[in-house]
Formats: structure tokens, sequence, C-alpha cells
């Protein structure tokens, strides 16, 4: 039983579902937001319960939102984290939990079948509501997340990101990576833990999505049932605004290694902007569209200086970050960086062409429906589209709001919103990969 319940699961994770989706909201009457989408055919669901409780909300205890997430599973209730993971195993549900800057979530993916269903649902609440917080799982989830920042040390690409957040964000709880540092992780207690679970997993701050094979009153029914026994509780303060940066800085970090990571922006867009679209756009031919994109074009395909290199926008509640980077020979690091600020500036200037704005949106509104295409992917759309609060009809209008986008627009959106006066540069590798100031100066001049 166990194992073609598996197998059905595996077989229905390949399935499309999506089909111009309907978002359905309400509120439950304790105040928390559902949002459900009926998918019809596929005899599965998919159920999230979101927190405002993400690396946003540590405090200065950096860390303790991703440590509390993970240990939701290790006990709760009267169930250790063995019983736990059998019963999910035992009904072919599957458990999943996670944390980004802005939210917290777990979810559950299961059948709906109601002798199925039903006990999937009832492990689900009890991790959520009941969890246990025994002192020895604690302790061993602390060591395994103190090696892993350990580990994390020993790792270019990692310290760049960290050192990249610290120079864009500045004091921000955008700044701090989401798995804290060790010496902050290192104090932390069960206590802790206990505290911001008991302040931020509450109903007034949850959200549920909903997404399967259920009719309206069978989601209302889930949306109640897994929020049950959680307190009503209170909202928290809105994350404060992100603050630009001064002015531009570089930053050069040593490290023992025959390649540079190089990384350059400054905070980016919001979930909400105006000039979201544009940007997006933009950024697709700038960096985003990879092996078609200018940066690419210039930096790999014309002069061999890295496999590849990118830009991105990553947008949050706040300003998130718009980042540019690659990674090179120790040797062409200063060559590299010029070029690509060189790319930016030109872009800056003169925008896409007409022929590059073309290719994009077909790039992007072709592959659309890909992104859609399960159970899944559809959940995590329907988890942005709710969690900031964007409009219902999001999916509907998305590609005729990406055909929309004019090269004024971008280039309107970019010259208003990045400023290459602001960038901050981090690079991390070997000595022969600190830029000369003389070519970071020619270079800054170049990007203004």
């Amino acid at each position: 039983m166990r194992f073609n319940l598996f197998g059905l699961i595996l077989l229905l994770l390949g399935q499309s579902v999506w089909a111009a989706a309907k978002i359905e909201h309400w509120q439950t009457a304790q105040g928390s937001r559902v949002y459900f989408v009926h998918t019809g055919g596929l005899p599965m669901v998919d159920v999230r319960v979101v927190f405002d409780a993400g690396s946003a909300r540590d405090g200065a205890q950096f860390g303790i939102a991703s440590l509390t997430s993970a240990l939701l599973d290790s006990g709760a209730g009267s169930l250790s984290a063995d019983d736990i993971a059998q019963r999910f195993e035992s009904v072919g549900a599957q458990y999943g939990a996670g944390v980004s800057e802005d939210m917290a979530w777990l979810s559950v993916r299961t059948l709906t079948d109601p002798a199925l269903f039903d006990k999937a649902l009832a492990n689900f609440e009890t991790v959520l509501s009941q969890p246990a917080f025994n002192e020895a799982d604690f302790q061993r989830e602390k060591a395994r997340t103190l090696a892993g920042l350990k580990h994390r040390e020993e790792s270019p690409g990692e310290i760049a990101g960290i050192a990249f957040n610290k120079a864009v964000f500045g004091d921000h709880p955008y700044a701090h990576p989401e798995a804290g540092l060790i010496e902050t992780v290192a104090p932390l207690t069960v206590a802790d833990l206990k505290a911001f679970y008991q302040r931020y997993y509450v109903a007034t701050n949850a959200m549920v999505v909903i997404v399967g094979d259920l009719n309206r009153q069978q989601a209302e029914q889930t949306a109640n049932a897994v929020l049950a026994k959680l307190p009503k509780g209170e909202k928290p303060a809105e994350i404060p605004p992100v603050t630009m940066p001064s002015q531009t800085s570089e930053q050069h970090i040593e490290f023992p290694s025959t390649q540079t990571h190089v990384l350059v922006g400054l905070p980016g867009t919001y979930r909400k902007d105006p000039d979201y679209f544009a940007l997006y756009v933009g950024n697709h031919i700038l960096g985003g569209g990879s092996m078609v994109s200018r940066l690419f074009e210039e930096v790999r395909e014309k002069r061999g200086l890295a496999y590849g290199a990118y830009s991105v926008f990553a947008p949050m509640y706040r300003q998130g970050p718009f980042m540019m980077s690659l990674q090179t020979r120790n040797d062409q690091t200063g060559q590299a960086l010029q070029v690509l600020r060189q790319t930016f500036a030109e872009f800056l200037a003169k925008g896409p062409s007409d022929a590059e704005l073309t290719a994009a949106k077909q790039n992007i509104t072709g592959g659309f429906a890909l992104r859609l295409d399960t159970n899944a992917k559809l959940s995590d759309y329907v988890a942005m589209i709710g969690f900031y609060q964007q409009p219902l009809d999001y999916l509907d209008t998305f590609q005729s709001k990406v055909e929309a986008v004019s090269v004024e627009q971008i280039k309107d959106a970019f010259a208003r919103r990045v400023k290459p006066e602001l960038l901050q540069t981090v690079t991390v590798g070997g000595a022969a990969a600190k830029p000369t100031p003389a070519k970071q100066a020619k270079a800054t001049e170049a990007g203004e």
C-alpha cells in the first residue's frame, strides 16, 4: 500500500495542473487569510501555512527564525520526530518547511482520499500547533546548524553573499543571512525559540494556501482545521523601509582560491513596485535571460572571462537586492569587473533594442506555463500572491503586463531606480583578484 501511494504521488508530480487558475480568497473567523485554487483531475492537494516570521523578524538573534522552523517536526504533542515522519509516510504524504527573509512556512502534500487526507492533515496540525521544543532535539538541531555555519566559512560564494547583503542593506533586517551567524546562533536557547514561536506562529499572522482537488467547502474546512488550535495573537509591526546606500563602496575579501566571486548591486525592487514589470523585463535582457543576455554575451561569449555573468532582481516586502554577478580567474577580475560595469552603463544609457525586447517578451511569456505546470509550482505562486497581497488575477494578467512593457519604460525605470554611483561591489578571491583603485575608478566613471 505504501509503495503504491508513493508511486502515485510521483506520477502526479509531473502532471500539468494550471489552466487560467481561479484564486478564491477569504478570511477565517480569527483573521487568517486563505487562498484557494481548485485543480480538478488530480486526486491530491497541497496545503501550506505561511507566517510573517522570516529572518527579518530575527531581531538581534540572527538565525532564530530558521532554527525555529527546523525544529517544528522534531517532536510535537506526544509524538517524536520518527513518529511524525512515519505517520506522514504511512499515508503517502510529504511534509516540508522553510524560511525566507519575509516568511516562514509549513506544507503538506497528500492524496485527497478521505482515509489518507484526514490522517495527513491531523498530523500536520499537530506539528503546526503543538511543537514540543524538546531540549535534546534542540541541541541536536543547533549543533547541525552550527556545523553548517562553520562549513559556510569555507565557501567563497557564501562569504561573498553575506558581505554583499551587509554592504547593500547595512543595519536593515534583510542584511543578515537567514541561517544566522555562529556568534548569534550559539547563545540561542529553547526558551528563545518558544518565545519566537509564541509571538509569530499565531492565527492573525497566518495565511493558508490550498491548491488541489477540493471544493470550496472542503477548503474552508481544511483551513479551519489546520489553524484550529493556534491562538489568535497579533500581527507584528511592519518591516522598516530599506535605506539606499549613501555612496558607492568596494570591498575585497582574501580567500585562497584560483577563482574570484564578483557581486555588484544595490537595493532594487519590491513586490508592489509599480516599476516591477519594466525592471523585470529589462533585467531579463541585461542579465536575467541566462545565455541570451547582454552580460553573458559581453563577459562570456566575446571575451571568455567567465563561464557566465548574470543579474537578478529579488523583490521582497521591502526592496530586495539587485545583483550582477560573475566568477572569474583571479588575474582577470579587474578586466571582468570593468566589462560588467561598462555593459551596465551602456544598458542604462541606451536601453534595450527593439529586437532584444521582442525576444525577451517571447522568452518570458513562452515559458510562463512551465512555471505553473505542477501543484507545487502553482502553490508557490499563490503563496507569493497572497503573502504580498497581489491582485487575484496576477497569473491571468502576467503575460499581458509583460507584453505592455516598452523600451522607454525600461530606460526610465532603470534610470530612476538603479544608480551606478551607489553600487556596492564585493569580490572574494586570491590576492591577484583585488582590482586596482585606478581600474575601479575608471570603470565607475564609465558607469556614470
